[in-house]
């Protein structure tokens, strides 16, 4: 039960955006996204889109530091991979 994010090098609104996952549910997930004050209209499909200025708040609260094929490769492995043109809840994207 790990929380995931990647370096925050994706564009989007002006901002560098990170993608924070987790490997066990989403409840998991979205209980950490709290935690560190990520809003839910954050969250699209299996990650929250997380602006780089939080990176550092997430990575203090535990979430581990990894690259982006590697986070893909955990979230499909623990079977929480949610693709866009598959079923999911469709939140707002961030970046």
């Amino acid at each position: 039960m790990t929380l995931y994010i990647d370096p925050p090098t994706w564009p989007g609104h002006g901002l560098l955006w990170s993608h924070l996952v987790s490997d066990l549910s989403f409840e998991e997930l979205h209980t950490f996204a709290r935690s560190i004050g990520c809003p839910l209209r954050a969250f699209e499909r299996d990650h929250y889109d997380v602006p780089a200025h939080r990176y550092g708040d997430a990575v203090r609260s535990g979430a581990v530091e990894i690259g982006s094929k590697e986070l893909v490769r955990r979230l499909t492995e623990a079977g929480l991979r949610r693709r866009k043109h598959g079923g999911g809840r469709g939140g707002r994207r961030a970046g």
